[in-house]
């Protein structure tokens, strides 16, 4: 189940890494280079507000993940000018480290995990998932903000004319992106119905949706809890506690 797990995964990110390189390569041909003024249109400003907010949630994982601040930084900047395209090169790279054991118990889970230890105070871990409840519940108001003053100012986004070639390509981005997040949100819920609703819930409101499920999930945290265990399910909890046992007792033998 595993290893099936993580070729059709290794297939799926292959195949949307691919797709949003070339739709990229037709931005630039039709519409030239994106970073322009001239292109930032009203809807434009608020896809990219969502892309941004939905990227940052995304690069929090990586500054996680990586041990080396350098190669975070780098790559979180290709993710924020690039979005899904170095993304999916990035989840890739992950899941071609891993070991065939790993491969064969919970491929997901070991791509989420940062191999490393991890051990902070309780009170920090507190302030952590405190500071994670304030910023992404305010991203999420940000973005619900901006897309009622969008609609409110600039009318409706299903015209014609709204849909620009940056635009168009932002927005298969995105829906890249809310791919990327739902198998997160399937890998994290134990029922169907949930993961449709979330889903559903992604697609419809993007970083909203994004932001809720994150506070949600920061909320169900028991207070000794660090803030990176929203990154697994339950039971990727527990063998990330047993995880951090074995590397403490490694470092502790060495």
């Amino acid at each position: 189940m595993g290893v099936g797990l993580g070729i059709a995964l290794k297939s799926l990110f292959s195949v949307l890494g691919c797709v949003m390189t070339a739709t990229l390569i037709y931005g630039f041909i039709t519409d030239g280079q994106p970073f322009r003024i001239q292109l930032i249109t009203p809807w434009m400003a608020a896809a990219l507000i969502d892309f941004f907010i939905n990227t940052f949630a995304i690069g929090a994982w990586v500054v996680y993940k990586e041990s080396n601040w350098i190669s975070a930084v780098l790559w979180v900047v290709l993710i924020m000018c690039w979005g899904s395209a170095p993304l999916c090169g990035y989840i890739l790279l992950q899941f071609f480290k891993l070991s065939s054991k790993e491969s064969m118990q919970d491929p997901v889970f070991y791509v989420l995990l940062r191999h490393g230890k991890m051990n902070k105070p309780e009170r920090q871990n507190k302030l952590c998932v405190a500071v994670a409840k304030v910023v992404f519940i305010a991203l999420g108001c940000l973005m619900l903000g901006t897309l009622i003053y969008t609609f409110v100012t600039n009318g409706s986004p299903f015209r014609k004319e709204v849909f620009t070639p940056w635009l168009s390509v932002t927005l298969i981005d995105l829906c890249f992106i809310d791919v990327i997040l739902s198998v997160w949100i399937a890998y994290k819920e134990t029922s169907w119905i949930s993961t449709s609703c979330w889903i559903l819930l992604l697609i419809c409101l993007g970083s909203i949706g994004t932001c809720a499920y994150i506070v949600l999930q920061l909320f169900q945290l028991s207070p000794q809890d660090p803030a990176y265990y929203i990154l697994f399910n339950r039971y990727g909890r527990a063998e990330e506690g047993y995880e951090g046992i074995l590397q403490e007792d490694h470092v502790d033998d060495c």
